[in-house]
């Protein structure tokens, strides 16, 4: 067959029986067809008077110019002696994406991040990388690999970001555990997709309608006393959501005569007994005025 490019892999049919087609350029360098379709690259070569084979990847997951490279490489080893089983072998043993996914996961992240965090870790890990690399050998994975997961997230740029966080701090340990050589952190230089802030604010409308649901659900009894607290909370205080797990540490975050906002910012509500404005003036122009809550 001509050269041993994509175009023409993709168009190999499949037959009643195994074959292995040859590539015109590089003698000894061949793609296997299985009757299923599957097909993988090999390369046959003279060792110590011996014709031997060895398999060098699946179409997909190795590229042919990557094939093509491997079976070069092998052909050479065997020309100067070397056993071209051994690479082969040494390949096999090579640990996959999964290994640093483990380490980083036991290791790393019990001891550095909090459980929220660690939840997120793994939900990423589960969800979006293993599914894409987690079979592909540590020191075989390319930025393109890294840029197409990314790039195939695109429709949840948030997610896809924190994804490519986690796995630039994954590479980096790999670095560090010698699994993959200094520098080599194939996040760089993949861009980031453009984030739109999620902040939002109840208007004064939402916040009577929120009141009126939780009063009703109270009334009638159908949530709990301590998930209607909770919401109160929220509301009042503007905490984060896994503050009011511990309503003690929500509680206590906002210093006396003070109200905590949404951005983990502090306005005072200390009046001036004189003027009856707050502090200086200045906190009671910019505080958004004062509610209550229904219920």
């Amino acid at each position: 067959m001509p050269r041993i490019i994509k175009r023409t892999v993709d168009a190999l049919a499949p037959q009643e029986l195994d074959r292995i087609v040859w590539d015109d350029d590089l003698k000894g360098f061949g793609v296997r067809v299985h009757p299923s379709g599957r097909k993988v690259y090999i390369v046959k070569t003279r060792y110590r008077g011996r014709t031997v084979k060895v398999t060098i990847g699946p179409h997909g997951a190795v590229t042919p110019a990557d094939a093509r490279t491997r079976a070069a490489e092998i052909m050479s080893d065997a020309r100067a002696g070397k056993d071209p089983a051994a690479r082969s072998r040494a390949d096999a043993e090579a640990p996959t994406m999964r290994e640093p996914r483990k380490r980083f996961l036991e290791e790393y992240v019990t001891s550095h991040c909090k459980a929220s965090t660690a939840a997120e870790y793994g939900r990423s890990m589960t969800l979006f990388i293993d599914p894409k690399i987690g079979k592909l050998l540590v020191v075989d994975i390319q930025r393109s690999d890294i840029a197409a997961l990314h790039h195939g997230m695109r429709k949840t740029p948030y997610q896809a970001n924190r994804t490519l966080g986690v796995l630039s701090k994954m590479f980096n340990l790999a670095e560090l555990w010698g699994l993959r050589s200094d520098g080599s952190n194939l996040c760089r230089h993949v861009k980031r997709f453009r984030e739109e802030k999620r902040e939002r604010f109840l208007l004064d409308r939402e916040y009577r309608q929120l009141g009126e649901a939780l009063k009703a659900v109270e009334q009638d009894g159908s949530e709990t006393p301590a998930a209607v607290a909770a919401i109160r909370l929220l509301m009042l205080t503007g905490c984060r959501l896994s503050a009011v797990g511990d309503s003690e540490a929500a509680l206590g975050a906002c210093p006396p005569g003070r109200r905590r906002t949404a951005s983990a910012g502090y306005q005072d509500r200390r009046q001036d007994s004189a003027s009856g404005r707050a502090g200086d003036g200045s906190a009671a122009r910019h505080r958004p005025q004062a509610m209550a809550i229904p219920g």
